[in-house]
């Protein structure tokens, strides 16, 4: 299934500049494994070294935060989005 993944602008130097990348997944994991596979240097930014999501990144599917569905083991539908949103921090 062909999902679009949104590439913050903290992150688009690792995707040569693309807003967003078309990969071939049927859950979160294999879209985000498939974005490594494509643009190499993701999964440091994006996962710890237990193999966990890094507490700052948020991923949504279809506006929703996969924290809240199946987390990384979420299904993905033909033609869904997932959008990477780095947490922001302020004071």
């Amino acid at each position: 299934m062909s999902v679009t993944i949104r590439i913050p602008t903290q992150l688009r130097s690792l995707s040569a500049n693309a807003a967003e990348v078309q990969v071939e997944a049927s859950t979160v994991a294999d879209a985000l494994k498939a974005l490594e596979s494509a643009h190499p240097g993701f999964a440091e930014r994006l996962f710890d070294e237990t193999g966990g999501l890094r507490r700052f990144v948020n991923v949504f599917l279809a506006d929703e935060d996969i924290r809240f569905l199946q987390g990384v083991d979420s299904p993905v539908a033909d033609g869904q989005t997932l959008s990477i949103v780095p947490a922001v921090a302020g004071g």
